[in-house]
């Protein structure tokens, strides 16, 4: 069961903008049992669009573009459609009325125009799918074999049009095969490595069992692809070779994540024992902060952040005894049990996050050399922080520095 993705967009192609639309929709897909055979991007343009549907259509059995289904004359999916289908496009009176409606409650400072209200013109041969978001609809339409489905190219739109009119219809439509994923968090050892100490593991897995090896900054995701017409078994196949994995390297193994983050486990292991979590950060820029306030639900455990970047915020905001700086040096393991200490106190949180380091390219207030950050832990019982050296490029040393924070915090937090 195959499917093709194509992105329809200039912006795309010129690096305006990156293409997160096919990641989410090729997610949702494998859900379901779809396999993402192919990733298109094309511009606005006829000839490609065409030449794009056509390749597609010879080789899945669902194909789903985005973008380009606007009301300017720039965006030409709709009619490059009729081309393909041999069709020919109609008011749609449901349609019309929901985009003045659009206009009438929510777009208030903008009066609507013959622009907008074209909007409601689709294929005749489509079936419409409600963007209950927007102005563009969504359009369901088959040629042979072959499902085609055109979705606006606005991320927000289209997720909404995915999981609520999409996967549905598809579910409905199509027999699919089963496809179960599990993923193993390792931290501490390197792709190579892990691949030495497991090998005749993965060469005795079952022929419907893969393994692929997804490494990132400072961690190593293993992840479990089973794929079948008997969900039972496949489940239990892929259980029995996750104990055997422990086995052998249990030691380096963090938790299990279904499309989960580590961010996202520390979230679930907060909620679950309704305790808090403050972060005080300096080179890591709120980057703590701000992977852990993306996901809903955050305000129920995390109380807050104070970004110190600067020698003389940690001093004056956080109340870090200057004296403790002039000995230690701002890039050190007391400033670092220091900061933590202050945030928890000052927001009166179960536990802290604390970074202090040098990201360069130059030292700054630091005596230390690039790369070396300090990571500080509180607890409800103790405060503590690590020295690590995160190499010499500055991206590298700040992501691999914040996953190594949730690493170490979530280790703590399932003492408590």
């Amino acid at each position: 069961m195959f499917a093709e993705i194509i992105t329809i967009g200039d912006e795309i192609l010129i690096g305006q903008i990156v293409d997160t639309n096919s990641a989410f929709i090729a997610k949702e897909l494998n859900k379901i049992g779809v396999s993402v055979y192919q990733i298109t991007s094309v511009q606005d343009n006829r000839e490609h669009i065409l030449n794009s549907l056509s390749e597609a259509q010879s080789r899945s059995s669902i194909v789903i573009l985005t973008g380009g289904l606007g009301p300017t004359k720039d965006d030409i999916t709709k009619h490059t459609l009729c081309d393909f289908f041999n069709d020919t496009l109609v008011k749609d009176e449901e349609v019309l009325k929901h985009v003045e409606e659009l206009f009438q409650k929510h777009i208030t400072t903008t009066t609507i125009s013959d622009l907008n209200r074209r909007q409601a013109l689709v294929p005749s041969k489509a079936s419409v799918l409600h963007n209950a978001y927007g102005t563009a609809p969504g359009i369901w339409i088959q040629k042979d074999e072959t499902v085609f489905v055109s979705l606006p190219g606005v991320p927000f739109e289209m997720k909404n049009l995915i999981k609520n009119e999409v996967i549905p219809k598809i579910q409905e439509t199509f027999k699919r095969p089963y496809i179960v994923h599990k993923t193993i968090m390792t931290y501490g050892m390197g792709e190579s490595g892990i691949a030495e100490k497991i090998e005749p593991w993965e060469n005795g897995l079952p022929s419907f069992v893969s393994l692929a090896y997804l490494p990132n900054l400072g961690r190593v995701r293993l992840r479990l692809t089973a794929k079948g017409n008997n969900r039972e078994l496949l489940v239990d196949a892929v259980n029995e070779e996750v104990k055997k994995l422990y086995t052998l390297i249990g030691d380096i193994i963090y938790g299990e994540e279904e499309d989960e983050t580590i961010e996202a486990l520390v979230a679930k292991l907060l909620t679950s024992r309704k305790m808090t979590l403050a972060t005080a950060e300096s080179f890591t820029g709120g980057k703590i902060a701000e992977r852990i306030t993306a996901m809903p639900g955050a305000s129920n455990y995390f109380k807050g952040s104070v970004v110190s970047y600067a020698t003389q915020t940690k001093i004056e905001v956080l109340g870090i005894d200057e004296d403790l700086v002039k000995k230690h040096s701002v890039v050190s393991q007391e400033v670092a049990v220091s900061m933590a200490s202050k945030v928890k106190q000052l927001l009166k949180t179960d536990f802290a996050i604390a970074t202090t380091g040098n990201a360069g390219p130059t030292k700054g207030d630091s005596d230390e050399d690039v790369g070396t950050v300090f990571i500080a832990i509180a607890t409800p019982k103790d405060v503590f922080a690590k020295k690590f050296n995160m190499g010499n490029h500055r991206e590298r040393i700040v992501e691999k520095s914040v996953n190594k924070a949730f690493e170490l915090l979530q280790k703590e937090i399932l003492k408590f």
